[in-house]
């Protein structure tokens, strides 16, 4: 079968479990852009990353979880809690689903043959410095989100969120770990990522920096929903970009270290 083909066949299968929203939501052609798009930025994985169906689960998996699901969730029970009248039973239901995504992924990978067999050699960094730089990428999301967010809701989003200023004033210091925590679980999902794309250390880069955005909201902010209209999920979606993004970006370049300069070595003739 033609590459290509089998890369389309592997986006239009792999965004019909997102569809399954539509049994709920409506909105079926939507849902199913969504999870196409959800499916195109997982493509560089299945390209390049495990070459087994299980390897392919193993890393995306903790992106759907995290960046998908705790994440986004845990953002909207603070921010927007009418949005989750059962934050319990939303989570659940959000788990279930990434689980399929994730299952339905990986086995597209696998079955499709998607997987290049050669790649460049990933460079790994130590425990204990992955730690430390997980900690700063979560620093680094955090001032990411105060810029970035600061600058949307001055200009574009206070009427939709006047009451947002006093739940950060009530938070205090929480406010701070929260964000530090967010970004730090985000970087800690996407790790498996990190360290398995073979590809170049900024070509990563790129990659997990639009898988971050997308992931962490964009695709499921492209269908219309009840809470927010359509210039809403618009100035969201770049505001996403300006966060995740950036937050990929920083991630891979602080956790992939240069690869060393490759040294041609002549023998001498005798």
């Amino acid at each position: 079968m033609n590459p290509k083909l089998r890369i389309v066949l592997y986006l239009l299968l792999g965004g019909l479990p997102v569809s399954i929203a539509a049994l709920g939501a409506g909105h079926f052609a939507w849902q199913w852009l969504a999870g196409i798009v959800l499916a195109a930025s997982f493509v560089p994985v299945a390209l390049f990353g495990p070459q087994s169906g299980r390897g392919q689960f193993g890393v995306i998996l903790p992106v759907l979880f995290t960046v998908t699901v705790l994440c986004t969730w845990s953002e909207a029970v603070i921010f927007m809690p009418a949005v989750m009248p059962s934050p319990v039973r939303a989570l659940i239901g959000s788990t279930i689903m990434c689980l399929i995504v994730a299952v339905v992924l990986a086995a597209l990978a696998w079955a499709l043959k998607l997987t290049r067999p050669s790649g460049p050699t990933v460079e790994h960094r130590g425990t204990g410095i992955t730690i430390m730089m997980v900690v700063i990428c979560g620093i680094a999301y955090t001032l990411y989100y105060l810029i970035f967010g600061g600058i949307t809701y001055q200009f574009f989003t206070k009427g939709y969120y006047p009451e947002a200023t006093q739940i950060v004033e009530r938070l205090g210091l929480w406010f701070w770990a929260i964000e530090i925590g967010r970004g730090a679980l985000m970087t800690l999902g996407v790790l498996p990522v990190i360290y398995s794309l073979r590809m170049s250390r900024w070509q990563a880069a790129i990659v997990v920096g639009l898988l971050v955005w997308v992931a962490g909201g964009a695709a499921s902010l492209i269908p219309p929903n009840s809470f927010m209209g359509t210039t809403q999920r618009m100035i969201h979606i770049v505001e996403i970009l300006t966060q995740n993004a950036s937050l990929g970006i920083t991630a891979v370049l602080l956790l992939r270290p240069k690869a060393a300069p490759v040294v041609a070595v002549s023998r001498a003739a005798a």
